[in-house]
């Protein structure tokens, strides 16, 4: 909850003193955190160039675990496998029978889709 403080803080400045706040209170049990944020700002903080709604799709990650979880279920009843492929080929059907039930949409995607196309215009041309 204190590190989500920093990234979802409303500006860059916000960030930094929730950040100072995390290390304060953190460092005595954790200290390689807030110096891994500290060490890494330059390249962590263009985050705080996008909107706010696009930073909310950068730093959700539920879509992933779900997915990722519902892979290792397949995966998770049968300890071996006889080849590479064959553990290929189950996570590939598995892709096509997770992916069929994604039929749910973003409310705020129009507004993400058109703040992406300014900021990766040359990315997205003929989407």
């Amino acid at each position: 909850a204190d590190l989500k403080r920093v990234y979802a803080a409303p500006t860059e400045e916000a960030a930094l003193s929730a950040l100072e706040d995390f290390g304060n209170k953190w460092d005595g049990k954790y200290p390689k955190i807030s110096k891994s944020w500290n060490d890494n700002w330059i390249t962590l903080s263009t985050y705080f160039k996008y909107p706010e709604p696009v930073r909310r799709l950068i730093y959700t990650t539920n879509a992933i675990e779900g997915f990722n979880r519902q892979l290792r279920k397949v995966t998770k009843s049968k300890t071996i496998f006889p080849s590479d492929d064959s553990l290929l080929k189950m996570l590939y059907l598995a892709t096509m029978d997770i992916t069929k039930k994604w039929t749910g949409h973003r409310q705020d995607w129009g507004i993400i889709h058109s703040q992406l196309e300014i900021y990766f215009e040359e990315r997205l041309s003929g989407y």
